[in-house]
């Protein structure tokens, strides 16, 4: 497992678009949320520590945030030749295990983590009604064996400010977790 932290992309970067199947096939895009007042996109994966740490605090926020206007979605862009408990099937029984109320969509092509330069799961990006980035970074500072609650305090922060019409605190910190999985050769230069 290598230790990793996010690429921190440049805050008010315009929403890279996605268009994206679910485990069952259903494909979700970025203009499916339009109308939403702000937007989050995941970087997530199944079979992560750092990922299985935070899950349930994840699927908990989501369902803390339904119907508050905050649109919200997963993805995972792992290489599930190498990575199997990361494949679409493993995927669906997740959203079913945890109870995810958000999509959870799967990047076999990886071009959409790379127009993100998503390095690392879990990684968090959020973006406002005009799909300009305000967050990049942490869920909040708790890591398996920290002993720290997961209470996603630093991603709460930025959804509220934003939910309210303020400003999201710029100083902001990486997300650390396992880096991405990628395909053999298809490495992004950031990686």
């Amino acid at each position: 497992m290598a230790l990793t932290p996010s690429t921190m992309l440049e805050l008010g970067t315009l929403l890279p678009p996605f268009r994206l199947p679910d485990p069952h096939g259903k494909m979700v895009a970025s203009d499916d949320f339009a109308d939403s007042p702000a937007l989050l996109v995941a970087f997530i994966c199944n079979h992560c520590p750092y990922v299985k740490h935070l899950h349930r605090g994840l699927a908990q926020f989501a369902e803390d945030y339904q119907g508050s206007g905050l649109a919200m979605v997963a993805i995972n862009a792992n290489d599930v030749s190498s990575y199997p408990d990361d494949s679409p099937a493993k995927m669906a029984e997740e959203i079913e295990e945890v109870g995810y109320v958000f999509p959870y969509l799967y990047d076999e092509s990886q071009e959409v983590a790379k127009s993100y330069r998503a390095a690392c799961t879990p990684e968090f990006y959020l973006f406002d009604a005009d799909r300009r980035l305000v967050y990049r970074g942490q869920f909040d500072d708790s890591r398996p064996e920290s002993g720290r609650p997961v209470t996603g305090v630093d991603l709460r922060s930025a959804v509220d400010a934003v939910l309210a019409g303020r400003p999201v605190e710029p100083d902001q910190k990486p997300s650390i977790g396992c880096n991405i999985k990628w395909k053999p050769g298809n490495e992004p230069d950031y990686a």
